[in-house]
């Protein structure tokens, strides 16, 4: 037996249950071939002496790691937060390891490469992270498949899992102009992101077909604070908008509590606020934030079919958009009729 500072080892069982090492690799391998007494024998025999296989080497050995990375730019935002718990989930459900690798402050923000590829990935998930040309060409050199979720990529050989952000927004504009909206705004998330793009592009050509002024516009950067500065510049205006579309819920929120408590508006009458995402937040009686819908589940599940069939076959590359719903609560006017 191994001393108590040694590492038990296969060879290690092997002996102590008088099998061969091949034995043990079976004995350990669901549905491997084995006699069940050779199994249970060599089961007692680890149990004995405290043995536990590792699964990364075992993985490694068929030429897979069983580790998917997960890039993320944004860990705030609701959304991002429900859907890491929805993917570590499926991933543990599908006997697969969730390796976290938050990005790194710059522009436009990144995993970074080294801690990336110092790990053999079967894919990398990047949750609205937009990887720069020297990681994706990393990546393609390593074989290892990229699949974006929450942003589009023009990349020939990459996926992605998208909301739709073109419908959502422009579902959203119909919302506020049937609800006798005139002075509308829309608050940006960051330049580069295709998401944010996308929601303002059908939010201003909805407005435009149906001959509404140009929204007022402002960024904030996908973030509470920046959001309520900007919220603050379109309100002490001197022709203040009558509503406001945010292209998240994180900025729809951080809206509505400086149009509340800074300014004295009655959210829902004096001014109308919608968001994008329905984050679980949204919900909330404070809030009753109306907002687009983005179907998690719904998004995850098929991040997970596309894992699987990348794992299978490297250029399987899909491009998928969940369609989603307008959630409509008291943070915008009701819609008139007739």
């Amino acid at each position: 037996m191994p001393s108590p500072k040694e590492a038990v080892t296969a060879f290690d069982v092997a002996r102590e249950a008088g099998v061969s090492q091949s034995a043990v690799s079976r004995a350990f391998t669901p549905g491997a071939s084995i006699a069940a007494p050779t199994r249970q024998r060599i089961v007692a025999a680890a149990e004995k002496l405290g043995y536990r296989p590792n699964p990364l080497a075992r993985s490694l050995m068929h030429g897979r790691s069983n580790i998917i990375g997960i890039g993320v730019g944004d860990l705030a935002n609701p959304f991002f937060v429900q859907t890491l718990q929805l993917l570590s989930a499926a991933l543990d459900g599908a006997g697969l390891q969730m390796m976290l690798f938050p990005a790194r402050q710059a522009e436009p923000p990144e995993p970074s490469i080294h801690d990336v590829l110092h790990y053999r990935l079967d894919a990398l998930v990047l949750l609205s992270v937009s990887p720069s040309s020297r990681l994706a060409e990393q990546c393609r050199r390593a074989q290892v498949p990229v699949i974006h979720y929450n942003r589009r990529t023009t990349a020939s050989d990459a996926s992605f899992v998208v909301g739709d952000n073109l419908r959502g927004a422009r579902t959203i504009a119909a919302h506020l102009l049937a609800g006798g909206h005139q002075r509308l705004a829309f608050i940006a998330g960051t330049p580069e992101s295709s998401t944010s793009a996308e929601r303002q592009a059908g939010f201003f050509d909805l407005l435009a077909e149906r001959g509404a002024d140009t929204p007022l516009f402002e960024c904030g950067h996908y973030t509470a604070e920046e959001s309520m500065a900007a919220t603050r510049r379109l309100l002490h205006r001197v022709d203040p908008p009558d509503a406001i579309f945010c292209a998240n819920d994180t900025m729809a929120l951080a809206a509505i509590t400086v149009a509340r408590h800074e300014f004295g508006l009655d959210v829902g009458r004096d001014i109308s606020i919608a968001g994008f995402d329905d984050v679980p937040m949204a919900a909330w009686p404070g809030f009753a934030l109306t907002s687009y819908s983005q179907p998690a589940p719904f998004m995850v599940a098929e991040t997970l079919r596309l894992i699987q069939a990348l794992r299978a076959e490297p250029d399987s590359h899909e491009q998928i958009i969940a369609e989603g719903a307008l959630v409509v609560r008291g943070s915008t006017r009701p819609v008139k009729v007739g």
